[in-house]
């Protein structure tokens, strides 16, 4: 993987001075991104739901279903 150098290179970049200053009344070039900053990354956690959490969620679900139409079943 090739990284790029995040500072311009002032013999290339318009309207640098030597040294890398910028004159008055000119736009400074912009930032250099921080992509590439930072040490490799090879373990990425997956996105989403486990399916622990699922069930149990669905287990709350049934219980809460259960115990409405138990309620109402009993009031008539």
């Amino acid at each position: 993987m090739r990284y790029a150098n995040p500072d311009p290179d002032p013999e290339q970049t318009t309207g640098l001075e030597k040294g890398g200053g910028v004159p008055p009344g000119e736009t400074p070039p912009g930032e250099g991104g921080l992509s590439e900053a930072g040490p490799r990354e090879t373990h990425n956690p997956t996105k989403g739901w486990s399916v622990v959490p699922l069930i149990l969620i669905g287990l709350v679900v049934a219980a809460m279903l259960v115990f409405f139409v138990g309620y109402l079943v009993g009031l008539q």
